[in-house]
């Protein structure tokens, strides 16, 4: 009974983990596309007229 108990936790823990990278890899790229997009709107801030 134990070592289904632990093959689930452990099951459970790599999907955890690999969640975790997949959530810190689209976390990183959507901040730095923010960032590049800032920049260029803060550059081409005096072409903007509203």
């Amino acid at each position: 009974m134990n070592e289904k108990a632990y093959k689930t936790m452990s099951v459970i823990g790599a999907g955890n983990l690999a969640i975790g990278i997949i959530l810190l890899v689209v976390g990183l790229t959507t901040g730095i596309l923010t960032i590049i997009n800032g920049g260029r709107l803060l550059k081409a801030k005096s072409d903007l007229i509203f």
